[in-house]
């Protein structure tokens, strides 16, 4: 009896040695997750690492959470933010202040009247961020090739600077334009471009562009109306951060293009040889041939070469970030005498008012482009010219001694070929284009009412154009045998004032039964 008396008083003092053992090694830690603007985050996750133990903030930002070893370590996330890890130590209050993590910010899409989560969107839409994009591109319409399902990005062709031809899921129309509506930083961009523009898009500098989201279905057309029926794609470009350290980037770029693949042709000896071995070959057929032995492909193309150089700088004074960035671009077409030259500049300010009440996006991009467009006639008299013929001829005292085909009277044979270097040469194809964009987004949230907002937006985009083409009387190509010379330009202006109010709250008391 005594016996099993005493091995129930072991049998208690046990289990509560082993109940106060467990109370001695529980930590109960406390604290509030904030973000940079010392505003509290609510529903941010407090995790025990390697664990399935956790716990949200409250709406004040305050949590509590037990652990039983002073080694453990929590991690603390939140949606937008960069996660962060503490061992607890000997501490039992934890206060946390979660930054913004920029490659999150993909979950976050642009759309017309603002943004919003991916996961609370309706419609068909794809976000290519920065790292995403193309690299290397002088275009902004090529960096997003091969990357968002259901965009077909077709160059037209390989004179730099040229544009493509974007097509979201086909197109909808067999004589209307099926281009989808460019909207940059906000504002919507005429697709047609401007007189000696080869693309709409070559006048901004693709370095500064941070995002670029694609409205590929019909509700597009609630927030842009019939414009864009075939898509829409908004470019974003770079902003500083709010109290981002100053920042100094530059890059350089060289880069040499050259044809992937030259049509086989017969050789001026192999054409000698088919006119001289054919019977039915005449010795006047006989007497035309030269003596060189000339790759007419060759003397049109050339490795071009490229060079892209890009300078920014990324800050914050007090509560004013900034970006200014400059670009200078020049590159050789892989057809001779092509050529791009492109100066462009960019100026972003977001500054932030009364608690954050008030948000000012305000950007002022500017770009000068000169232009020099090839004679691209000689892409298809290079396959079709004599390669027995010399590119230049010792007894052609005219034409700049170019050789170049002649009656027995020495007249021009008009209904030969010219020489495609001949061409080449005397076209004289040059465009200036400037272009500068000036937008400000203004966004009030209500002191007396936070969950309503006013936006104001306003946009102004001005292009100007002007080219000339010359060619000399001279020059065989011109049958009129008076040259030409012709100018030409344009001048475009876009305005936007856009103002809509915005409520938005979220009532977590209502359940659903859907």
């Amino acid at each position: 009896m005594k016996s099993s008396h005493l091995k129930m008083v072991c049998t208690w003092c046990v289990l509560l040695a082993s109940i106060v053992f467990a109370q001695a090694q529980t930590i109960e830690v406390r604290g509030t997750v904030f973000d940079t603007q010392k505003e509290p985050v609510p529903g941010a996750s407090i995790l025990i690492k390697g664990t399935g133990t956790g716990t949200i903030t409250d709406a004040d930002g305050k949590y509590a959470i037990k652990v039983s070893d002073s080694k453990a370590v929590l991690v603390f996330s939140f949606v937008g933010y960069t996660p962060q890890e503490f061992i607890v130590g000997n501490r039992k209050v934890i206060d946390v202040e979660l930054k913004d993590d920029a490659v999150l910010l993909k979950d976050v899409v642009v759309i017309g009247y603002g943004s919003v989560k991916k996961k609370d969107l309706t419609g068909s839409i794809t976000s290519v961020t920065e790292k995403d994009l193309q690299k290397g591109e002088i275009s902004p319409d090529r960096m997003i090739l091969g990357k968002v399902a259901g965009v077909q990005v077709t160059p037209n062709g390989g004179a730099p600077g040229s544009g493509s031809r974007i097509r979201i899921r086909g197109g909808a129309s067999l004589t209307a334009s099926n281009d989808p509506l460019m909207i940059i930083d906000g504002i919507p961009v005429d697709n047609a471009g401007v007189a000696g523009s080869p693309s709409v898009l070559s006048t901004i500098n693709p370095n500064d562009i941070e995002s670029m989201n694609i409205l590929k279905d019909a509700s597009a057309t609630a927030i842009y109306g019939s414009r864009a029926s075939n898509g829409v794609i908004i470019i974003t470009t770079k902003k500083a951060a709010y109290g981002q350290k100053m920042k100094v980037d530059f890059s350089t770029q060289f880069s040499l293009s050259s044809i992937a693949k030259k049509l086989e042709l017969l050789s001026g000896d192999e054409i000698r040889d088919v006119v001289n071995n054919n019977p039915k070959s005449t010795n006047e057929l006989k007497g035309l041939l030269g003596k060189q032995n000339t790759d007419w492909q060759d003397q049109i193309y050339q490795t071009a070469f490229g060079t892209d150089n890009n300078l920014s700088l990324t800050g914050a004074v007090k509560n004013i970030p900034y970006r200014v960035s400059l670009g200078y671009l020049n590159e050789n077409g892989i057809l001779r005498t092509g050529n791009i030259e492109r100066i462009t500049g960019a100026l972003n300010l977001n500054p932030r008012f009364f608690d954050n009440h008030l948000k000012i996006d305000a950007s002022v991009k500017g770009s000068r482009i000169n232009n020099r467009f090839a004679n691209t006639d000689a892409i298809q008299t290079a396959v079709s010219f004599d390669p027995t013929q010399p590119v230049k001829a010792d007894d052609f005292d005219k034409y700049d001694g170019y050789f170049t085909w002649l009656m027995p009277d020495g007249n021009l044979k008009t209904q030969a070929l010219t020489n495609p270097m001949l061409l080449l040469n005397t076209y004289d194809n040059t465009s200036n284009v400037s272009r500068v964009i000036a937008t400000a987004q203004i966004d009030y949230k209500m002191h007396f009412l936070p969950e309503l907002r006013a936006n104001l937006n306003v946009g102004y985009d001005y292009s100007k154009g002007k080219g000339k083409v010359y060619i000399p009387e001279w020059a065989p190509q011109m049958a009129s045998r008076n040259g030409q010379s012709q100018e030409y330009g344009s001048n475009k202006t876009n305005k936007l004032f856009e103002f809509y109010l915005n409520y938005a709250k979220e009532f977590t008391g209502i359940k659903s039964f859907f």
